[in-house]
């Protein structure tokens, strides 16, 4: 029997503040089998959680509801992107979005996302970490074209000007041989 109604499970994870009580409404959510990605998006963003929380929650939801684990982990790191880049140089982001990348390859969005959270004149996230992302999208991705042309955006950047013309120029190709 649920201890807690939809309600009161979306009133805890919209602004409760105890860990405790938030993660009993999870707990009781998922033996409820509640797969709303929209409710669990709302404890995604309660601000009373610690980045370790929000992972252990956003863990567990994919492991549980596998058919989640895609949105749960692009959620995942647009909060942490959005809330926790000063304090840890997008590394939790970049870790959600190459999770979200694994829970489904095909998709070119967490490669986008990742490569837009780039500071280029701090440098973070690194270069070579959102390169070598992108470039291990480049043959698991439907849309080769778009992740090509942000792999020489990303290069034309920082200045090199050889890498940024080598994957625009394949972008280029692959968008010809479409046509």
């Amino acid at each position: 029997m649920p201890r807690f109604t939809l309600d009161e499970i979306r009133n805890k994870f919209s602004s409760g503040k105890d860990f405790n009580e938030i993660f009993d409404a999870f707990e009781d959510a998922l033996k409820q089998g509640i797969q709303d990605v929209e409710l669990y998006r709302l404890l995604f963003w309660n601000s009373s959680l610690r980045p370790d929380e929000l992972c252990l929650f956003g863990e567990k939801l994919a492991q549980e509801f596998p058919n989640l684990a895609y949105d749960t982990f692009m959620w995942l790191a647009n909060v942490f992107e959005a809330t926790y880049s000063s304090y840890d140089n997008f590394e939790l982001a970049m870790r959600y979005y190459r999770k979200a990348a694994k829970a489904k390859p095909d998709e070119v969005q967490p490669y986008l996302n990742a490569a837009d959270c780039h500071e280029p004149d701090l440098n973070i996230p690194p270069l070579y970490w959102l390169v070598e992302f992108l470039k291990l999208g480049i043959n698991q991705v439907t849309d080769k074209k778009t992740l090509l042309h942000r792999l020489s955006y990303l290069y034309q950047m920082h200045g090199d000007q050889k890498q940024s013309d080598f994957y625009r120029n394949l972008a280029d190709e692959i968008g010809r041989s479409q046509n």
